[in-house]
């Protein structure tokens, strides 16, 4: 999380940057924009990414901004969550159009980080690609702490470092 903020569609978001490491190389770079409502909802209004291939940038594809050019904003977390909710978390039509299944709400993860108990269970889907298929744990007052990728060639990935905006 940085200390900056960025207006997204009339909103006021604040600006989260994530960085993936393969083998310690940086394979992806994204600043990502989301807004909390009065409810408790975490709102993605979307995300500036550039994916990497030996230290070069191969693609922005997938980079989108809610209000421009028909890209709307989606929930990232729910405030709150009930198995078996479905929510979409973002949707750029033919770009960007994630979307969520609450599975659980006491999970656990064990990542370089730490252990996390109590965590929200989510499987993450597109339409874009119907192969795709990821589960997301999210820790309470942290965010994702792993992600594990079942089909598609996802992968896994773990948090390793957060670090709080001041």
């Amino acid at each position: 999380m940085t200390d900056k903020t960025r207006e997204v569609a009339g909103v006021k978001a604040r600006v989260i940057h994530d960085a993936v490491r393969k083998n310690g190389r940086l394979v992806e770079d994204t600043y990502d924009w989301y807004a909390q409502d009065r409810a408790g909802n975490i709102w993605y209004l979307g995300e500036d990414t550039k994916e990497f291939e030996n230290g070069k940038v191969t693609t922005t594809a997938g980079s989108w901004e809610a209000g421009l050019d028909g890209a709307q904003a989606g929930v990232i977390v729910p405030a709150n969550p009930r198995v078996g909710t479905s929510y979409r978390q973002e949707y750029y039509a033919g770009q960007a159009e994630d979307a969520a299944r609450v599975l659980s709400l006491d999970e656990q993860a064990e990542v370089p980080l730490g252990h996390f108990t109590g965590a929200l269970l989510t499987k993450d889907y597109t339409r874009l690609q119907p192969k795709m298929l990821e589960y997301k744990l999210y820790a309470r007052g942290v965010g994702p702490v792993m992600t594990v990728g079942v089909s598609g060639g996802a992968g896994t990935e773990e948090l390793v470092r957060f670090e709080q905006a001041p």
